[in-house]
């Protein structure tokens, strides 16, 4: 068998196994077969009119992957070349989200008489960009999809020397998320995806009628992508953040062929040990595709420790030092402790009173957060890759990342959580 019929076996084998896999994914055996809770069908009186369309969504999705697979340009490209397309992209969306952005702006003026007229060049420009981006949108998530799948190859996460499943995403406005949970305790119970359209006015006013008629703590948040199949990722002009996102929420499809992923919901704690896995997985592969193909998106290496200045010889006091930086994720740290503490208590009003006031603190210091709430802390305190912030002092997160320090390598790390069923079996491979 000569080279070239051995790749093109290859390349078959591996659209099937691709096919195979997104079968298992989109239609799992699992929890996702379990009839709906009462919770989940009171919340959603409120929500379905809303919800995002995942099928629709999914099929549009495999309809681009299987063109541009078909086509596999990607392959006759060296690595310039397909550096370039990416970074031609980048510039794309930045065009993009620049003239979008100018639309918005001329819309919003109150001293325009006609607004459509005025913004009759800048849509039809913005037009034909959206017809670019749907032209190098496909061949640059290709691109990407080999960088990461050979980086993670090359870490380990492999069955039979392939990343098991694909890896596969596309790049989209992404739906917003309504996050919902009790008010006396931080626990999410619920996250709804909404469509991409829906406006801050909906928002509010759905997360008011559910936290009036069922008495939780809503909110509705931006996500960076979602862990279907193939794998929605948000449309971004930081190349850094982009490829981390790609990574994690591969990680998670890796992770559902595997007990933690497929139990993923089963308990907040599981929830968290899956997020803060991803994370931590997402930014070591992300860190070394940046480092082999676009080293010039390399952050640069920490400074070193600067010299202890010497003695005054003289003893007039010090001059006034300016006041430390405002730390976000100490001052949250604070916040989430404050509120375990209050909510144990019982001190539900208490607690709520005190995160607006914080949330008015954070406002004057440049962090425009909009409501600081329980929900606020269910949601992001699950993403616990780094100590402190809205994790709080929870544990889980803070022992998902000793396994990771104590693991040999990343394969090591994700081999070892990913058959894991609970908190405890976590607490009990640490002890080991």
């Amino acid at each position: 068998m000569n080279s070239k019929t051995l790749a093109l076996l290859e390349r078959s084998l591996h659209r099937v196994l691709t096919l195979l896999v997104a079968a298992l994914l989109i239609f799992p055996l699992g929890p996702a077969t379990l009839p709906p809770s009462d919770t989940i069908e009171r919340i959603r009186a409120y929500t379905r009119a809303y919800e995002f369309d995942y099928e629709a969504w999914t099929f549009n999705a495999f309809r681009v992957k299987v063109t541009q697979n078909l086509l596999d340009t990607e392959r006759y490209l060296d690595l310039d070349a397909q550096r370039q397309v990416v970074l031609d992209y980048l510039a794309l969306v930045e065009d993009i989200q620049r003239t979008e952005d100018e639309i918005a702006t001329l819309y919003a003026d109150p001293n325009l008489p006609d607004p459509d007229a005025a913004t009759a060049e800048a849509r039809a420009r913005l037009d034909a960009l959206a017809v670019r981006r749907a032209d190098l949108g496909p061949l640059t998530e290709s691109i990407l999809q080999a960088m990461v799948a050979t980086v993670a190859a090359d870490f380990g996460l492999t069955l039979g020397g392939q990343p098991v499943p694909p890896v596969l995403y596309h790049s989209t406005p992404l739906p917003w998320a309504l996050i919902v949970s009790p008010r006396d305790r931080i626990e999410q119970i619920r996250n709804i995806s909404l469509q991409t359209e829906t406006t801050l006015e909906q928002h509010i006013e759905l997360e008011d009628a559910v936290a009036a008629g069922l008495d939780y703590s809503t909110l509705v948040v931006p996500v960076g992508g979602i862990g279907t199949y193939p794998t929605m990722v948000i449309q971004t002009t930081n190349l850094n953040f982009l490829v981390e996102v790609v990574a994690h929420e591969w990680i998670h499809n890796y992770l559902t062929l595997r007990p933690l992923g497929f139990l993923y919901d089963a308990t907040p704690e599981l929830r968290t040990m899956n997020e803060t896995t991803a994370n931590i997985a997402g930014k070591e592969i992300g860190a070394e595709l940046i480092r082999r193909y676009f080293p010039e998106f390399a952050p640069p290496p920490p400074a070193p420790p600067a010299e202890p200045a010497p003695e005054p010889e003289n003893t007039a006091p010090p001059p006034p030092t300016e006041p430390p930086p405002f730390d976000f994720r100490a001052e949250m740290h604070e916040t989430r402790l404050t509120v375990d503490g209050l909510l144990a208590q019982g001190k539900i009003e208490e607690a709520e009173a005190y995160m607006e006031a914080r949330r008015q603190f954070f406002w004057d210091n440049g962090y425009r957060i909009r409501k600081l709430n329980q929900a606020y802390f269910a949601f992001y305190g699950a993403y616990a890759d780094v100590p402190g912030g809205a994790a709080g002092e929870d544990p889980v997160g803070a022992a998902v990342r000793d396994l990771r320090a104590g693991s040999a390598d990343l394969e090591a790390f994700i081999d070892s959580i990913a058959w894991l069923t609970s908190f405890e079996a976590l607490l009990e491979t640490l002890a080991e």
